[in-house]
C-alpha cells in the first residue's frame, strides 16, 4: 500500500508518547494521551488508514495487544533490545523514541514479538510463569538456609533441614544464640510457605492442562510430564509461529547459529540469546528421558555418546533437539506419540553412520 501509516507508542504507566509518520518518513503528528484503552483508541483513530502499529515488549504490552488491535490494520509488538542500540544514538526523550520506533517500523527493521491470541491463553500463560517462579523463589531459600549453616560448620541437606528430629540435632551443633536461630527459622519459614504454594499451583496447572487436547498428546512423549507440557504449550502458543524446527531449537536455546567475518573461520555455537524457560524444559526432559531409558531419546544419546563420542553436555542437548521436533510435529498434525516414527532409533544403518560422522563437529 503506498499511503500506510506508521505508529508508534512509548508506553508508561501514567502515560503513552505517541508518533506516526508516512511511509516516505514524514512526521505526521506527536501527541501524549493516558495509559487508558479509550484515550488510546480515540488518538490512533485520528491517524487515516491504512495504519500500523507498534509498541515494545513489556509489563503493558499483553493487555495493550488484546484491546487495541482491533483498531489498527497491523500490530507488532516488538523486541526492545534489538531496537536499544539505536534507539540511544543521539538525543533522548519520550516523544524522539516515539518517533524513532516509528521510524523503525517503516523500515521493517522491528523483530515482532509473539502475543497471545485470547485473554484466556494469556492467563493460562501467568500462571504457568507463576508457577515456574515461585520454584525458583522456594529453591532460593532452601539454598540460603544451607549456606547459613555452612557459614557456621554445619553441612546438611534441605531434606534434613526440613526434618523436625534432624533439625534439633543440627541445631545443637551451632553456637547457642537466640538471633541465630531465630534468622534460621523465618528462612526455613518462608521456604514452607514457598512449598506450600508451589503444591497448591502445580494442582491447579495439572488441572488446567489436562483440559488442553495438545497438552495430553504432548505428554505421551518420554520425559515430558504435565509441567514441562503446558509450558511447551503457552510459550509457543501456536506450533505456526516456526517456519521450521531449526528455528524452534535457536529460539528456545538449543539450536546453532553460524558466525564468520572476512576470510575468518567458520564458527557454530549455539545460540546466546532464547527462551530460558523452554530451554530449560527440553534440556530437563532429554535428562528425565535418558534417565528413565528404554525410549528412542534415550537410545539416541547412548549412540552420541558411546559411537560417535560426544560429550555428554552435547548429546544431551542433541536429544533436546530430537525431543523438541517430535513435539513440535505432533502438535502441528494433530497425532499421537509413536516411537517408531522418532528417526534414528537405536543404533544408525552404515549408511547413517557415515552421514553423522562427517557432520559430527557442526552438531
Amino acid at each position: 500500500m503506498s499511503s500506510e501509516n506508521f505508529v508508534a507508542l512509548d508506553t508508561h504507566c501514567s502515560f503513552c508518547e505517541m508518533a506516526a509518520v508516512t511511509k516516505t518518513g514524514r512526521l505526521l503528528k506527536r501527541e501524549r494521551c493516558d495509559t487508558a484503552i479509550p484515550p488510546l483508541v480515540a488518538l490512533l483513530e485520528t491517524v487515516r488508514r491504512p495504519r500500523i502499529l507498534t509498541f515494545e515488549e513489556g509489563p503493558l504490552a499483553d493487555w495493550l495487544a488484546r484491546n487495541l488491535r482491533q483498531h489498527v490494520d497491523k500490530l507488532i509488538v516488538c523486541e526492545p533490545r534489538r531496537n536499544a542500540l539505536i534507539a540511544k544514538d543521539g538525543d533522548k526523550d519520550d516523544p524522539i523514541d516515539a518517533e524513532k520506533l516509528a521510524q523503525l517500523l517503516r523500515g521493517g527493521y522491528l523483530k515482532e514479538v509473539h502475543q497471545a491470541g485470547s485473554l484466556d491463553r494469556a492467563l493460562l500463560k501467568q500462571h504457568v510463569s507463576f508457577y515456574h517462579d515461585r520454584v525458583r523463589e522456594r529453591v532460593r531459600q532452601g539454598h540460603q538456609l544451607i549456606a547459613q549453616l555452612k557459614r557456621h560448620g554445619v553441612f546438611a541437606s534441605i531434606a534434613q533441614i526440613m526434618d523436625e528430629e534432624e533439625r534439633r540435632r543440627l541445631y545443637r551443633k551451632l553456637p547457642q544464640r537466640k538471633l541465630l536461630i531465630d534468622h534460621l527459622e523465618l528462612v526455613r519459614q518462608v521456604y514452607e510457605l514457598m512449598l506450600q504454594q508451589e503444591e497448591v499451583l502445580r494442582g491447579e496447572l495439572v488441572r488446567l492442562a489436562r483440559r488442553e487436547a495438545a497438552v495430553r498428546r504432548l505428554t505421551q512423549v518420554p520425559g515430558i510430564g504435565w509441567i514441562r507440557a503446558v509450558t511447551f504449550f503457552v510459550y509457543l502458543d501456536t506450533p505456526e509461529r516456526f517456519k521450521s524446527k531449526s528455528a524452534l531449537c535457536r529460539y528456545c536455546g538449543i539450536g546453532l547459529e553460524r558466525r564468520r567475518s572476512g576470510d575468518g573461520p567458520l564458527r557454530i555455537r549455539v545460540v546466546q540469546r532464547a527462551n530460558r524457560r523452554l530451554k530449560n524444559v527440553l534440556l530437563g526432559a532429554a535428562m528425565s528421558a535418558v534417565a528413565s531409558g528404554d525410549n528412542p531419546f534415550a537410545d539416541k544419546y547412548q549412540y552420541w555418546t558411546k559411537e560417535e563420542g560426544e560429550h555428554p553436555s552435547t548429546a544431551r542437548r542433541n536429544t533436546a533437539r530430537a525431543i523438541a521436533s517430535v513435539l513440535l510435529s505432533m502438535w502441528t498434525n494433530g497425532s499421537e506419540y509413536d516411537p517408531a516414527l522418532v528417526r534414528g532409533v537405536g543404533r544408525p544403518g552404515p549408511q547413517r553412520v557415515k552421514s553423522r560422522t562427517s557432520k559430527r563437529r557442526s552438531s
